[in-house]
């Protein structure tokens, strides 16, 4: 039924005329996305049933993105009452299948720079969300409640709870501590795009202003490729360098950066195993739990470093018990 509302909408109301539609691979949300082929040119159509997304943020983050310069779709019509979008095609090519170790310079090097200018110019604060304690917290309680509880099966302890309870206001404090910026949020090897004027970036509708880091290790600390763990630092370190010289940092302090990135990191990673395991047992897209190895191995690594966190990568490494595989830490 939405489909052929969609398809009547982009012929007569969008004026398209003629068209083929195809469908594209989904995401992790109740939007769907289809390929417009009209003659030599094609478009991306969005359904994004109005009671479940809300379009609104989408189209006014792409304008914002794109008035600083940024390869973000253009929205060539809506009508947001039906939760249909027609935008500007960025093509197939993915981050996720191009990156190698002979591209990875020169893709994370564009990733970066984007990065910098949204940072940089991007919008402030008004009109969007803040990532404050409350927020940073709900995300932290998905991990208790959908990977431990479940997807492992577990019911905790008093004083297995207890960890958790001290492990989270650390990682809490940290996000909150750090200078402020616009966040993406999902700014990873799957939502942007090899393009022309690379990256082509997406899925960016639930942006808020938030931690500076939390950006930089959602694409360097990837949910879905990972990489030798001293490379990831001398390129956060580089990131350090460049927002200092773009004014987006004022602080030179590399260890606390490096603290900062690593903690942002676990708090992330701790929240998308939760939302991978809610994908799964709720929303029936279960290819999502094989993105938890890397995800928790990520999270395993990073607090076996930190003394303040040890006693939360024990009680990681009793719960997981021979889940384990449930991660390899990243490379040296």
């Amino acid at each position: 039924m939405r489909l052929e509302a969609l398809d009547y909408w982009l012929r007569h109301n969008a004026g398209l005329g003629e068209l083929e539609l195809r469908p594209l691979a989904g995401d992790a949300s109740f939007r769907r996305y289809l390929r417009v082929h009209r003659g030599e040119e094609t478009f991306i159509a969005v359904d994004a049933p109005p009671d479940k997304e809300d379009s609104r943020p989408f189209v006014r983050i792409a304008q914002l993105l794109r008035d600083i310069g940024l390869n973000a779709p253009q929205v060539l019509a809506a009508d947001l009452d039906q939760g249909f979008m027609l935008l500007s095609d960025l093509g197939d090519e993915l981050y996720l299948s191009a990156l190698s170790d002979d591209s990875v310079e020169r893709l994370y090097g564009d990733a970066l720079g984007a990065l910098a200018t949204i940072q940089a110019c991007g919008p402030n604060a008004n009109g969007f969300p803040p990532y404050d304690e409350d927020l940073l917290r709900r995300e932290l309680e998905l991990f208790r409640e959908w990977y431990l509880g479940r997807h492992l099966g577990l019911t905790l302890s008093g004083p297995q709870h207890a960890v958790l309870d001290e492990a989270f206001p650390h990682l809490i404090d940290s996000a909150l501590e750090q200078p402020r910026v616009f966040v993406h949020r999902d700014y990873h090897s799957r939502n942007l795009m090899v393009t022309r004027h690379n990256p082509g970036i997406l899925d960016f509708q639930d942006a808020v202003i938030g931690p500076v880091t939390y950006d930089l290790v959602s694409l360097l600390r990837d949910c879905y490729v990972d990489w030798p763990d001293r490379r990831v630092i001398d390129w956060a370190l580089g990131y350090h360098e460049l927002a200092l010289h773009s004014g987006v940092l004022t602080d030179e302090d590399e260890e606390r950066f490096v603290r900062w990135f690593d903690w942002m990191g676990v708090q992330r990673h701790l929240k998308a195993s939760g939302i991978f395991a809610r994908l799964s047992y709720r929303d029936g897209k279960h290819a999502y739990l094989n993105d938890i190895p890397r995800t928790l191995g990520y999270v395993l690594a990073v607090c076996a470093s930190y003394p303040t966190l040890r006693d939360f990568h024990d009680l990681l490494l009793e719960l997981l018990g021979g889940d384990i595989a449930v991660g390899c830490p990243p490379g040296d």
